[in-house]
């Protein structure tokens, strides 16, 4: 009965105190008094075992998948941060579904066959206006720009507004277009991008 006013106690100083102070020294525990002290008890083992599974959870696999992760995710929002709010709420599911899967492969070619993986790099940030660059795609280590992913409007008459995702390549000097997909828009003009 003593144990359970010591308990009462604390739990109103504590209140009393808006948790400030903890009376600890009415909560000391005989350690002679527990019994089998030397056994772990069933929740010290499931204890034990949760924060097993906790720490491999964040135990990283291959360091080339993480940062391929990482350049798909800056990829998407630079993509995204190109269309603007008004653009992304209207292409945004079209664009993920399409057009990102492809950027993501291409992306992946260029760090599977780079020696240094993480020389590959996003440099460059999307142009406003009517500017076409999303990004590029340089390797740091020679400064040399790889790929250049762009985005075009294109008028189709009787058709409507469609916007034409396309990229260039190093090996071409960034003269032919590699077409990716087109997202229509409307029969009305789009905004500027970042609009």
């Amino acid at each position: 009965m003593k144990l359970w006013w010591r308990r009462i106690a604390v739990v109103f100083i504590t209140i009393l105190t808006l948790g400030i102070y903890t009376p600890t020294n009415l909560l000391e525990i005989d350690a002679d008094k527990r019994s089998d002290s030397n056994l772990s008890s069933s929740s010290d083992i499931e204890t034990t075992s949760v924060i097993e599974e906790t720490t491999q959870s964040y135990i990283v696999g291959n360091p080339k998948e993480v940062y391929l992760e990482h350049l798909h995710k800056e990829a998407k929002e630079l993509s995204l941060e190109k269309f603007g709010p008004r653009i992304t709420d209207k292409v945004e599911n079209e664009f993920a579904a399409v057009i990102l899967p492809q950027m993501e492969t291409l992306l992946a070619d260029l760090v599977e066959h780079s020696e240094e993986y993480k020389d590959i790099a996003i440099t460059e940030k999307p142009s406003e206006g009517y500017g076409e660059r999303i990004f590029n795609v340089s390797n740091n280590n020679t400064n040399e720009t790889l790929v250049k992913f762009h985005v075009r409007r294109e008028n189709r008459p009787l058709e409507g507004h469609y916007f034409n995702f396309h990229y260039h390549l190093n090996k071409d000097r960034f003269q032919k277009h590699y077409h990716i997909g087109d997202i229509y828009w409307d029969k009305n003009t789009p905004p500027k991008w970042m609009a």
